[in-house]
């Protein structure tokens, strides 16, 4: 580490962990990308209050959602040279940085949302929160993100052949944008913040995500035809510097791992609320949803497992998921 970046590393943990040295009060800040009403952004702010309270007010969290201080991999990069404290991403975005999370982007590995909470909260997802801390970085939680599926301006996807030709936003993610074209389609990815646009533009033809995100980001005004063919089910995880992390004392450590979990607790009973309001919004805005066949889609990505055997380290990880009752 040359002196430059130590001097940036020093300037943004005196920037962004503020510490008011009479009160003795830590100040974390936190940027995503999310809209407020969120059910993951009104989580992080559950956090916010448990951290406060389980400190007594020496631990503070600040929040600042919808993009106010960059696209998920620019808070990513400035957490790690520790000019941010913490924020939220999908893993998809988290392979770029810890090659292990690859695996959460692969369609259709969890048998069920019983499976996935499985290994999300037990030995295995531990780990992986933990992989990304040689890049410093360092998973505190995961947030339920559901599962996404396609929605498109023209035409619903019925069946893999649905997407020949079409232009499909994807997230930062090899894993994701391999999936999109072994069904068919042709992988664009764009930022989250830009989508909106790029849609009415016909920049792209469609995209994938889950109802409280397809809901909110208003994409339902461009978009009429959702198709829940429920493809992948990528968790959010919330990440901290670990230059931040590092600096903490122990006890503040402790304060802020609690309120992450407990977070994460109370973001699973909002979700599922929020994904029913979400489908009945949209469809009263006069979006058709569908309920395609899934084993078409199943059939047509099942060669992307077996591209993985020739890395080890994530075709180890996929059986070991895979062997989880």
């Amino acid at each position: 580490m040359n002196g430059k970046t130590k001097t940036i590393i020093v300037i943004g943990i005196l920037a962004l962990i503020g510490c008011d040295r009479e009160s003795r009060i830590t100040v974390l800040k936190l940027a995503h990308g999310l809209d407020p009403s969120h059910p993951v952004h009104q989580a992080m702010e559950y956090m916010a209050e448990r951290a406060q309270e389980k400190s007594a007010g020496k631990l503070r969290i600040d929040i600042y959602p919808s993009q106010q201080l960059g696209t998920e991999r620019e808070c990513l990069e400035l957490l790690q040279i520790g000019s941010l404290a913490m924020t939220k991403v999908s893993t998809s975005v988290m392979e770029g940085f810890a090659p292990s999370h690859k695996v959460y982007s692969l369609p259709y590995l969890f048998r069920d949302e019983a499976h996935r909470f499985q290994i999300l909260e037990g030995e295995i997802g531990t780990r992986l929160l933990l992989a990304p801390e040689k890049f410093f970085l360092r998973g505190l939680c995961y947030y339920d993100a559901g599962s996404r599926s396609f929605y498109t301006k023209a035409k619903p996807i019925m069946s893999p052949a649905d997407l020949t030709g079409l232009k499909i936003r994807t997230q930062e993610s090899t894993t994701s944008m391999k999936m999109v074209s072994s069904l068919g389609g042709s992988p664009t990815p764009i930022a989250w913040g830009e989508l909106y646009t790029a849609l009415q533009q016909g920049v792209v033809d469609g995209a994938e995500n889950n109802p409280p995100s397809f809901y909110l980001s208003r994409h339902y005004e461009v978009c009429k035809y959702y198709a829940l063919d429920e493809h992948t089910s990528v968790p959010d995880v919330l990440v901290i510097s670990t230059i931040v992390w590092n600096d903490l004392a122990p006890e503040a450590q402790q304060w802020l791992q609690a309120a992450a979990l407990e977070s994460a607790e109370h973001q699973k009973k909002i979700w599922k609320e929020a994904s029913e309001h979400a489908l009945a919004e949209v469809q009263k805005a006069g979006v058709e949803i569908f309920h395609p066949d899934k084993t078409a889609f199943t059939e047509k990505v099942a060669a992307l497992f077996d591209e993985y055997k020739s890395q080890p380290e994530i075709y180890n990880l996929i059986q070991e998921i895979k062997a989880v009752r």
